[in-house]
């Protein structure tokens, strides 16, 4: 509940503390008096939107703090501590407004953005304005109360997430159709690049092996004639006639001086071995390249397949542009886009089959909040129509014609369409409630609703801004009857201009203006029980308050 508020420098308020009790609190004062600031001062804290004209003139700044006691608000306590801003029972939002047009917003002490508050708001205070009835013909309007009053927040967050979930895919398919021409046509290029490439059917690093072979037997005579001299030079040959020595003969020769040189002296044994070694290598190298020699092919064919597969290889790179070497991996990147593009075939039918499954969960969702309007419709029907009796429209009929739109019409809100329809006389038709109900008659079916529908709500504090408008006599004693009533159970705030309304409160609060030295002032005070009898009494009456007036302030007081 709200418990406390102080405000200074808003609007025709100089500073302003006020304390609030449970029950039924009505606010009365003159007309001009500033009955409503401290609502719209508290709408402030709650996240309306701030504006610098709301600043006491000549002043700087705006402040206004409001206190609520959590005890019995496990809602508004969950919120702060899922936004880690709870701090025990209680919470403080505080709001500043500067001349300069900043705003800042706080709870707890801890900075927030105006938003938060606004949220917060929601599970702290309900706040039912004087302009309601005006609502109360609009269809949005209309459907908003009535899920109110059947409580469907959580049918209604299934129905925005289904609807989301539906409207998300219906848009990526589209977004997906709509590329795909784009997406055609590259598969195509892909698909002609990719064949092309796996007809050349080119092996990882098979490029460079055809370079290093296409070489070697480009240059096989070459080859043969210089491995054969080197053979020469390393290693005897029987068939050559040349009176050179090769390099095994002259080792032997050395190794041979050598063990003489070691018979006269003994430090030259080692060179035997080191030339022994030379020796062995000298005879492996010979082998290596006579074996080389023996299986050395001079291969014409060979080297015209070469040069073909080269030629196409290097075709295909340029064309490309890449290096040969290159063109491998050029090849596996192809074939991965092109699965890419193929895989989005299968995700434009897994989007398809996607949009039909959110379609159906959305009608279904849209069906279980139907169902459950068109239950708590009947219900409200029924009170609705029992309210309009009590509030002195005895022939009074009230009905919600809820019906159901096309799959088009689907929208977070459900498929459902809604009119008000009333009757307020005897064989009168029902009609939709802006055409046959006259200001007052509106005033008092939006009076009822809201009541109805605030007694279904768990918010602890509810504010009724003179929502009283064009009632008065009988009715305006069974409206304030029914607002205690409602206050027993909750914090109830009142602004009435209403004598039998603001008699039946449990407490009573006076709004007065006073000019001193050129400035404005508004104050608001909590009325003792005399104060309080001359206060109706002037309701009743006037300005000039008579034993009658009195005697009148004290009966509707008691009648309460």
């Amino acid at each position: 509940m709200l418990a406390h508020m102080k405000i200074n420098n808003f609007a025709i308020v100089k500073a302003l503390e006020l304390d609030f009790h449970h029950g039924m609190t009505t606010i009365t004062g003159e007309t001009g008096a500033g009955k409503s600031i401290a609502i719209d001062a508290l709408g402030l804290c709650l996240g309306d939107r701030a504006d610098p004209s709301m600043i006491r003139p000549n002043e700087d700044k705006a402040e206004i703090v409001a206190l609520f006691h959590l005890q019995e608000n496990p809602e508004a306590k969950r919120w702060l501590e899922e936004n880690e801003l709870l701090e025990g029972d209680e919470c403080i939002l505080r709001r500043v407004i500067t001349k300069e047009g900043r705003s800042r917003a706080f709870i707890n002490g801890s900075p927030v953005p105006a938003s938060q508050q606004k949220t917060l708001g929601q599970h702290l205070i309900n706040i039912h304005g004087q302009h309601a009835h005006q609502l109360l013909i609009k269809n949005e309007y209309q459907l908003s109360l009535l899920d109110q009053y059947a409580g469907h927040q959580d049918l209604l967050e299934n129905m925005r997430n289904h609807y989301q979930n539906w409207r998300n895919a219906y848009n990526e398919l589209k977004r997906r159709e709509k590329s795909k021409e784009i997406f055609e046509a590259q598969k195509q290029l892909l698909e002609y690049q990719v064949n092309e490439l796996s007809e050349l059917a080119l092996r990882e690093n098979e490029y460079p092996e055809l370079e290093e072979e296409h070489k070697r037997l480009s240059h096989a005579g070459d080859i043969t004639i210089c491995s054969q001299e080197a053979l020469q030079a390393l290693s005897e040959d029987s068939e050559s006639d040349t009176k050179e020595k090769n390099a095994l003969q002259l080792l032997q020769i050395a190794r041979q001086k050598v063990v003489e040189l070691t018979t006269m002296d003994p430090q030259f044994d080692h060179l035997i071995h080191m030339l022994d070694d030379a020796y062995i290598q000298i005879q492996e190298a010979s082998q290596e390249i006579n074996n080389y020699l023996d299986n050395i092919q001079m291969d014409p064919n060979r080297l015209s397949y070469l040069d073909d597969r080269i030629g196409n290889i290097m075709r295909l790179a340029r064309k490309h542009q890449v290096q040969p070497k290159e063109l491998y991996a050029q090849h596996q990147g192809l074939i991965s886009e092109l699965e890419n593009l193929q895989d989005n075939d299968n995700q434009m039918e897994q989007l398809t089959l996607a949009l039909s499954k959110t379609h159906q969960s959305c009608l279904c969702a849209a069906e279980t909040l139907s169902k459950s309007r068109s239950h708590y419709a009947k219900e409200l029907d029924q009170r609705i129509t029992e309210s309009m009796h009590d509030l002195s429209m005895q022939h009074g009929k009230f009905n919600i014609a809820l019906d159901i739109q096309g799959e088009k019409q689907l929208s977070a809100l459900g498929n459902n369409s809604i009119e008000f329809l009333v009757s307020t006389n005897p064989g009168q038709p029902m009609q939709a409630l802006g055409k046959v109900a006259s200001g007052g008659e509106l005033s008092r079916i939006s009076l009822a609703i809201q009541v109805i529908t605030a007694q279904k709500v768990d918010t602890p504090s509810l504010i009724f801004d003179e929502v009283d408008v064009g009632i008065s006599g009988p009715t305006a004693a069974i409206v304030g009857r029914l607002l205690r009533k409602l206050g027993d159970s909750t914090q109830v705030m009142c602004v009435t201009h209403l004598p039998q309304v603001a008699g039946c409160g449990h407490q009573q609060m006076f709004v007065t203006k006073s000019s001193e030295n050129g400035k404005t002032s508004t104050q608001m005070v909590l009325l003792d029980k005399n104060a309080r009898i001359e206060e109706l009494a002037r309701l009743l009456g006037g300005s000039k308050i008579t034993e009658h007036t009195l005697a009148n302030a004290k009966e509707l007081i008691i009648a309460a």
